[in-house]
């Protein structure tokens, strides 16, 4: 079967130029994602794990990038006038050790951002057999993706031969399917426990933002793995274009969960702070520098006395006590006397 759509030396340049745009905005990402784990935390309550993916698919997503530019620099540079055909034919030969690695590394990149979707799924179920189905699935496309990279190892330069294989088909449907199912047990579990403890929350802190952006990451990360698996099933070269910007697309997913869960956490401890724990924002402490509290005198003219014998009044008398604030908190006056 041949392959159609944009030639392959035009997919490597844009797919490269791409992923190298996507892979700035995922360094970044990161540097975010190191802050949210790190501020204002010592190493020991440091979530290890989380920081270990974290590194992890940064470095996955870097060598990537580094073997694109290497395979991009083969073909249009070094190899341009020696290679039978051109450079189309260099990015058509599909037994390039830089094409089997660079699919060996998504691979990898692939498995790891699926699993931690799964142990998430797992850490807010706390039941194994909630993901049965996702692991079993996991385990699935982990077997046909390094089918589907062997099979490339053996190919011919015909780029003709990867598009017949079964095997990367199956691995874009189980990795598609892995993470709809997986992201859906998990955005039903946090909806569920949101609609249980909404009768009884007595703050304004909510589950919302967690779930908003757990089905963020999952539908950025199936809008472009939806339209990969398609033109691979078509032999479309779209998908070289596709797989490349997956590579930083999965990061920045991971990424933005824990940067924005990590905002909403800190908003909440700011305002749990300012208006809980007796600390006034710069605004407050200005008005009341402006506006300060003056003593309060009250003049009491009648007093009436009342026993069991008999009923005095007193017309003539004056009682004047003084009040003076103290301390004004917005969740409660501290008035002595």
């Amino acid at each position: 079967m041949t392959s159609r759509g944009i030639p392959l030396d035009t997919a490597a340049i844009m797919s490269t130029v791409l992923e190298g745009i996507l892979y700035g905005f995922s360094v970044l990402m990161f540097i975010g994602t190191i802050w949210a784990l790190t501020y204002k935390r010592h190493v020991r309550d440091i979530n290890r794990l989380v920081a270990a993916v974290t590194i992890m698919l940064l470095i996955l997503s870097t060598a990537h990038m580094v073997v694109d530019i290497i395979r991009l620099e083969d073909g249009l540079v070094k190899y341009r006038d020696t290679f039978t055909g051109g450079p189309a034919a260099f990015f058509a030969d599909v037994s390039q050790i830089t094409y089997v690695v660079k699919n060996a590394i998504y691979i990898l990149h692939t498995l790891l951002g699926d699993g931690v979707v799964i142990y998430r799924c797992y850490a807010v179920w706390q039941s194994v057999r909630i993901i049965i189905l996702p692991s079993l699935l996991w385990c699935c496309a982990a077997f046909t993706g390094f089918s589907a990279v062997y099979s490339v190892s053996q190919a011919t330069s015909n780029a003709g031969n990867i598009f017949t294989k079964a095997t990367g088909q199956s691995f874009f449907a189980l990795t598609l399917s892995t993470n709809l199912i997986s992201s859906g047990l998990l955005a039903y579990r946090i909806w569920k426990i949101e609609c249980d403890v909404s009768a009884l929350r007595t703050s304004n802190r909510t589950l919302t933002p967690i779930l908003r952006v757990l089905v963020d990451a999952a539908i950025l990360y199936s809008v472009v793995l939806f339209p990969t698996l398609i033109c691979f099933v078509c032999s479309n070269n779209g998908q070289y274009v596709m797989l490349d910007m997956l590579m930083p697309i999965i990061s920045i997913a991971f990424y933005m969960v824990l940067i924005r869960v990590a905002i909403s956490k800190h908003a909440n401890n700011y305002l749990s702070t300012t208006f809980h724990g007796g600390v006034a924002d710069e605004a407050t402490r200005e008005d009341l520098q402006q506006h300060p509290m003056k003593p309060l005198q009250v003049h009491i003219s009648h007093l009436t006395q009342f026993d069991d014998t008999s009923t005095h009044g007193t017309g003539s008398g004056e009682l004047s006590s003084t009040c003076k604030v103290e301390s004004v908190e917005p969740s409660c006056a501290v008035v002595t006397v």
